[in-house]
């Protein structure tokens, strides 16, 4: 388990808004994803052929229509084994609010409420060739972080992030 934060999600509540803010504050390339409803956030230069991060310090992310347990940023954890890792927060007093569930064929994604009353996420990388794994998954880019990875598997395959619900964009 790297328990390395690689990713970030935003809720909106008008994503042509919320798209137009970060844009325009902060410089980031964001592109929705018709049918989706989510967008992708590029926060800094990326690799041309990983589509990931292209230099170390800085993690990308996404945005999607804001419903609840989803209603404020969230934080995703890369983990080896989301449901290993629900049973854990669950003892240390968190809960789990959104089980674990597939992301195209990227891997898994789930949602819990920590001690605190804060909402993070997980991320489990789907193993290739592993029994179960989703197909079509495919094997990372030699040194890849988790957090190229994850940005690069949703590039690659059109895919979204972990999301929810069925929002529009």
């Amino acid at each position: 388990m790297s328990g390395r934060v690689v990713h970030f999600e935003i809720p909106f509540d008008d994503a042509d808004r919320a798209r137009s803010f970060y844009r325009d504050a902060f410089g980031w390339d964001v592109q929705g994803m018709p049918g989706l409803g989510y967008t992708m956030v590029t926060t800094g230069p990326t690799a041309s052929d990983t589509g990931g991060p292209s230099e170390p310090g800085y993690i990308g992310g996404g945005m999607m229509q804001r419903e609840a347990p989803i209603d404020t940023p969230v934080l995703v954890v890369d983990v080896e084994d989301i449901d290993a890792a629900l049973e854990k927060v669950a003892t240390l007093g968190g809960s789990t609010l959104i089980p674990k569930a597939p992301v195209g064929d990227m891997g898994f994604a789930a949602y819990f409420r920590d001690s605190e009353g804060n909402v993070l996420g997980l991320w489990q990388t789907a193993p290739a060739g592993a029994q179960g794994a989703p197909e079509g998954t495919t094997t990372p880019a030699a040194g890849q972080t988790p957090a190229e990875e994850f940005d690069a598997a949703q590039r690659g395959t059109g895919e979204g992030g972990p999301n929810p619900g069925e929002p529009t964009d």
